[in-house]
């Protein structure tokens, strides 16, 4: 009877990859369910432009105008009048205070620059018009 001789003892070095596969997979998954929670509430279609990015600044105070005319500063809602007085507000707690606009693409001419009026009227200088690329 012949018997063979292996050296089976010797510890594997190899490193299974398995749980860190899934690991990735489910914080992709985590990510993907949460990105469109992140944002804004207020639904605006933006008009088409070139690429612009926005300016880099720490929290910028978003302007929305919708598709029936209303104001909004993030999700709530002004009329004209208290619209201009938050942002004389908001001007008067940060002169640096930086403010991106976004209008829907339908909403009349007229509303999008009552709100670039009322911008200037209260010294905010830092504005940024929204669009999508």
């Amino acid at each position: 009877m012949a018997f063979s001789s292996h050296d089976d003892d010797e510890v594997l070095s190899e490193m299974n990859v398995t749980p860190l596969v899934d690991v990735m997979l489910v914080l992709l998954v985590v990510f993907i369910v949460t990105a469109p929670l992140m944002t804004n509430a207020v639904h605006v279609n933006l008009p088409k432009t070139g690429a612009v990015a926005p300016p880099e600044t720490k929290e910028p105070m978003v302007v929305s105008v919708d598709a029936d005319g209303a104001y909004f500063i993030g999700k709530e809602e002004y009329s004209f009048e208290d619209l201009e007085q938050a942002l004389v507000q908001a001007h008067d707690d940060n002169p640096d205070q930086a403010v991106q606009l976004q209008a829907d693409e339908g909403v009349e001419y007229g509303t999008v620059a009552k709100a670039m009026a009322a911008l200037e009227r209260s010294g905010i200088q830092k504005v940024a018009v929204l669009t999508q690329q």
